[in-house]
């Protein structure tokens, strides 16, 4: 069936703590703008575009790509994803955050017409649930203790740690969350390539002496040598996030170890078909890989769980809780419970639209 309807719609959805911050900013909302496909026999899905300053994209420009987009979608057969997906890359070149929400649209919309939950588009589920990691933005350690210990009443396992660079204040902040949260909560900390190599070999191996899982983006993004140097170097799992923005990045990264984890996140790679290529990827050099933050609407974690519950690699939490934080969510139909996120139900991606 051919696809009729190309719709996009705004999402502004308010932080909770309009404070909130990390190393590379810091804003009161998260914005972005929904997808809308339908096809002439009345199916239609939803996908998320996500407007990430430091992943490339703001709201109105993530407009603007979207609209010119659409041209190269309406019109097509709704099934024929990899093609549509490569007229997308004909017409625009880059804009992964706009092709995420065009990809996860089209999944979804095969999903629905199959009548099969969007998982078995990518081999079907080997797994029910993943457990959640939640983020603490950049506060005071005394702060970050008292927000870390709240996260872990509600039932949280997993917390990741903003760091922004000055080793002495994040080490504190790191020590602070230990002593509040105790020795069984699963720690990780994430600098945004706020140290250099040299302060984040320092600071790293502090922090090991508080048993951290894994340590994500420790340097700058172009600093390729600098984070293979600090991976070779340090005891903690060193993971890429900012640095694995493209296949060909995270091709780089595997074949020549430069780190020893990958963040996968499905707006900064372009959608669900590259996400699946980049795990792949990591599976056949050896690299550990898991969903990192979706942050955004539950649409958004809704089809990264669906793909996290089809990867059999994904061995550690997933970072698609943070709609919890979030308010003003166009969409409903899943929820954490005790620190996990379970597979939705039904066909396609198992949110809905609020009417």
């Amino acid at each position: 069936m051919k696809i009729t309807q190309f719709d996009i719609r705004d999402s502004l959805m308010r932080k909770e703590d309009p404070t909130w911050k990390f190393a590379l900013g810091a804003s009161p909302v998260t914005e972005g703008k929904f997808v809308r496909l339908a096809t002439e026999d009345g199916h239609e899905a939803f996908g998320y575009a996500s407007a990430t300053p430091h992943m490339g994209a703001i709201s109105p420009a993530l407009g603007g790509q979207l609209d010119y987009l659409k041209a190269s979608v309406v019109g097509k057969e709704s099934g024929d994803i990899e093609a549509i997906l490569a007229g997308l890359d004909r017409a625009m070149r880059g804009a992964p955050q706009a092709k995420a929400g065009v990809d996860c649209a089209l999944h979804d919309l095969l999903a629905k017409r199959l009548g099969v939950p969007l998982c078995q588009l990518f081999g079907g589920k080997v797994r029910d649930s993943v457990p959640i990691l939640r983020i603490l933005a950049i506060k005071t350690p005394a702060e970050m203790a008292v927000q870390g210990q709240k996260l872990v009443d509600k039932g949280y396992n997993y917390l990741k740690i903003k760091v922004h660079g000055e080793v002495a204040e994040d080490v504190a902040r790191v020590a602070a969350i230990r002593k509040q949260v105790g020795p069984d909560v699963h720690l990780t900390i994430d600098a945004n390539q706020s140290y250099t190599p040299k302060d984040a070999i320092a600071a790293l191996t502090r922090m090991a002496d508080y048993n951290i899982d894994l340590a994500e983006q420790p340097v700058s993004a172009d600093d390729f040598e600098g984070l293979k140097l600090v991976t070779q170097t340090v005891p903690i799992t060193v993971e890429a996030d900012e640095a694995a923005g493209s296949l060909q990045e995270i091709y780089r990264l595997v074949t020549q170890r430069a780190c020893d984890a990958v963040s996968l996140k499905i707006p900064k790679l372009g959608g669900l078909r590259n996400t699946l290529a980049a795990a792949r990827i990591c599976e056949a050099g050896g690299i550990k890989y898991r969903l990192g933050a979706a942050v955004g609407s539950r649409l958004l974690s809704a089809h990264a769980i669906h793909l996290a519950c089809a990867l059999r690699d994904v061995d550690y939490a997933c970072e698609l809780g943070e709609f919890d934080r979030l308010l003003d969510d166009s969409f409903e139909g899943i929820e954490i419970e005790n620190g996990a996120l379970r597979l939705p139900e039904g066909p396609g991606s198992g949110v809905r639209w609020k009417k």
